[in-house]
């Protein structure tokens, strides 16, 4: 077996138990790695109907054949586990030096098991496995836990950890890595520090294995060159991802006022353009020729790496259009661990809850000290503090009279920085991503307002979500690696198939990896159905909002317009037929049956019956 290595760590922290287990080659050949790995395992070994933040929820941190080979991009790492957030599948990625050392240390993957009786970190070097009291750095915020595992370990280690949002187990913490480099949406951080594991670090000193080691090499680092001087022609990385806040700006798809609006006279101050002028220094992760990373001096003089969602959701769409206030808040939700996409969309909520009347409170969008405020308790979750780091779901649950038809989330999670009121593809893209609202499976929009009619909603946009998550929520979730080059710089697929065949040794085509990808999303969504019975089509709908005439933009280019609700119903019809799903959007037996899955669609006919 040459990429993988072949093995998994299993870690329990309730009985300081370890235990190494062999990964077959028909194992690793059907699920890949990363995503893959994930849900396969959460399907076959989390009892349905657990507590997310119990000690029998497992957490899971896996690698893919190619990642931390050097290539274009390969320092990803892939946590996943059952979410707190929304009770569903959860998952993320982020580039960390723990993708290299872990598969030098020996593994593909770790499975990090119950609860330590006393703050804890692990600490795995090869084969020797140690558990470490955390007394030092529980209770720090993980830039200056990260430090003093660096400190003690080497800029080399590979560091995952959490930040007193995990701690405290606010369902939207993530876990941190080196710089700016965090993941987790739906709350990985929370499962974190519901175990009392503050961080994992990783070295290792073995040798990964390459079927055409030379040959591999030698394209891995002329492809590298090859990037890095795309990049410098274009010149994608003077703004990295914020370059795109301009253009959501100019074609209405802004998050402005908890999404009320799709645009702002004041969003150039926050755009890429300023952002670069402000750059103090730049990040990227391992294996990155690309660097994205933009770190500017915050409000306070601290080094904030900012992109495009951290500007969007607590700039544009909380009203606040200073940058270094943006980094400001940036870098409390780095610090304390909390995900940046939903604390801007917790807190534009919440601002818009007591400006409907709904509530009374004393938060108003645009306020940046207050809002600086109520990140602190919610990373202590003190006060206020305590309800809003629960979610906007479960917020709007609590509250009523209404407030869930504007509480902008999809399954619980909170949608990302592209404002869909009147873009039919991305709201579909949202509406069936696997772990809830986020962009990162089908980011569409460009295609879609660039390339289509932006009011169709016909089968050809069901489509091309479909190709992108088999894409990226597919090929790259699992190999693991970055999507950058292939997205900004037109970088194409073939060539990761070109590296995991060198790696591997096999003689994969895309559609290999295509079977693979309907594969995990079928197994997504049964894990979801499973944990939720009475499941329905109405879980991939978007905000009601989106559809209310009320909420049309009163001018500007999309004024009066919004989704059509009867039509987007027709668009979420021709994704399911080209998924072979049922009309609830379950996948259909004969579908598991294709896909290799005979066994998991017996398990799930014991919840639901399948057509």
């Amino acid at each position: 077996m040459k990429g993988w290595i072949g093995k998994l760590l299993r870690i329990d922290l309730t009985t300081k138990k370890v235990k190494e287990e062999q990964l077959s080659e028909q194992f690793v050949k059907k699920w890949v790695g990363g995503r893959g790995f994930a849900i396969k395992i959460l399907w076959d070994e989390l009892e349905p109907g657990i507590d997310p933040l119990g000690p029998k929820n497992k957490l899971i941190v896996a690698v893919g054949p190619i990642a931390g080979i050097p290539a274009p991009n390969t320092g990803k790492t892939v946590v996943a586990a059952k979410s707190p957030l929304t009770g569903g599948y959860g998952d993320g990625n982020l580039g960390t030096r723990l993708t290299i050392q872990l598969k030098k240390a020996g593994y593909d993957l770790l499975i990090i098991e119950g609860k330590a009786n006393i703050p804890t970190y692990l600490y795995i070097k090869d084969d020797k496995i140690e558990f470490l009291p955390a007394n030092e750095i529980w209770g720090q915020g993980s830039y200056k836990s990260i430090g003093w595992l660096n400190e003690k370990y080497g800029s080399s280690a590979g560091i995952l950890t959490i930040g007193q949002a995990g701690e405290n187990k606010v369902l939207y913490a993530m876990i941190r890595s080196m710089e700016g480099r965090a993941a987790g949406r739906p709350g990985m951080g929370a499962v974190m520090g519901s175990k009392n594991l503050k961080a994992i670090v990783v070295k290792g000193t073995k040798e990964i294995p390459v079927a055409e080691p030379e040959a591999m090499k030698e394209l891995g680092h002329s492809d590298l060159k090859k990037v890095r001087k795309i990049d410098q022609k274009t010149g994608w990385s003077k703004q990295g991802t914020t370059g795109v806040l301009a253009w959501c700006n100019e074609v209405a798809a802004l998050p402005v006022s908890n999404m009320r609006k799709t645009s702002s006279k004041d969003a150039w101050k926050i755009d890429g353009e300023r952002l670069n002028a402000a750059r103090v220094a730049t990040y990227g992760c391992p294996n990155c020729s690309m660097p994205c990373g933009i770190a500017i001096l915050d409000q306070e003089g601290h080094q904030s790496e900012l992109d495009y969602e951290n500007i969007g959701m607590l700039g544009s769409d909380l009203e606040i259009f200073d940058l270094p206030q943006v980094a400001s808040l940036n870098y409390l939700c780095d610090d304390y661990g909390i995900d940046t996409i939903s604390a801007g969309g917790v807190l534009a909520f919440y601002a818009d809850v007591i400006k409907q009347g709904v509530i009374k409170g004393d938060f108003k969008f645009g306020e940046t000290e207050k809002a600086k405020e109520l990140l602190r308790k919610i990373a202590y979750r003190e006060e206020e503090g305590d309800f809003l780091a629960q979610g906007t779901k479960k917020m709007a649950e609590k509250i009523g009279q209404g407030s869930s038809t504007y509480a902008m989330q999809v399954k619980g999670l909170e949608i990302s920085a592209y404002n869909c009121k009147f873009i039919p593809g991305m709201a579909l893209a949202f509406g069936t991503s696997s772990i809830g609202a986020h962009h990162k499976e089908a980011w569409i929009i460009t295609y879609e307002i660039n390339e289509t009619i932006r009011d169709s909603y016909d089968q050809g946009k069901a489509k091309k979500v479909i190709e992108l998550q088999r894409i990226r929520g597919g090929l790259f979730e699992t190999i693991v690696a970055c999507r950058f080059p292939w997205v900004e710089l037109g970088w194409g697929i073939d060539h990761y198939v070109e590296y995991f065949n060198k790696i591997t040794g096999l003689n994969w085509n895309l559609n290999d990896f295509w079977k693979v990808a309907d594969r995990i999303y079928a197994l997504i969504r049964a894990f979801w159905v499973r944990e939720f019975p009475d499941w329905d089509r109405n879980w991939d709908y978007p905000p009601e909002i989106w559809f209310n005439p009320s909420n049309a933009d009163k001018e500007g280019i999309i004024a009066g317009k919004v989704l059509d609700k009867d039509k987007y119903g027709q668009l979420l019809d021709y994704y399911y037929e080209l998924r072979n799903w049922d009309a609830r959007g379950i996948p259909k037996q004969k579908t598991m049956q294709e896909l290799d899955l005979e066994k998991e669609s017996v398990e799930l006919e014991k919840f639901v019956s399948l057509k």
